[in-house]
């Protein structure tokens, strides 16, 4: 396993990642070590589908859109680890979450910066240590666990 860092642009994190707009929330990432961690950036735009009802005239992300930009960030670190990509046959599936905390609101403007980390994987279960943080400040912590299945 070759633990080098490396960067992605966004064509190669749509390589490992299935979802697409309005659901890609990841646009960079500056760091993965295969087998160890991953940092990401996920740009947080007013014209986001989400921003006309969450709340009008006071846009707040939804928490549960900052999680499931970590969880995206934990797929492409468990693909890359495993010298893979998606396919029809199988996907990457958030199937728990534990110990999520929000400290502060990310609004339009904001760039959410994305840390994951690999605690352990275990039978094909992988758990991680997240964070997300904006201009250094963090907005939110959680464990992911995260697995591959059939589709």
């Amino acid at each position: 396993m070759d633990n080098s860092s490396s960067t992605l642009d966004i064509y190669e994190i749509l390589e490992h990642l299935p979802h697409r707009y309005p659901f890609l929330l990841i646009d960079r990432v500056t760091e993965c070590i295969v087998g160890e961690r991953l940092v990401g950036y996920k740009n947080v735009t007013y014209n986001e589908p989400h921003f006309q009802g969450h709340f009008p005239n006071k846009e707040v992300m939804p928490g549960v859109l900052i999680i499931e930009s970590l969880a995206q960030a934990t797929g492409i670190l468990a693909f890359r680890t495993n010298g893979k990509v998606p396919d029809e046959d199988s996907l990457y599936y958030l199937v728990g979450v534990d110990g999520v905390r929000f400290k502060r609101p990310v609004i339009p403007g904001d760039q959410l910066k994305l840390e994951v980390d690999i605690i352990k994987t275990k039978r094909g279960v992988w758990k991680f240590n997240g964070v997300a943080s904006v201009d250094g400040e963090v907005v939110c912590t959680a464990e992911l666990m995260c697995a591959e299945r059939e589709a």
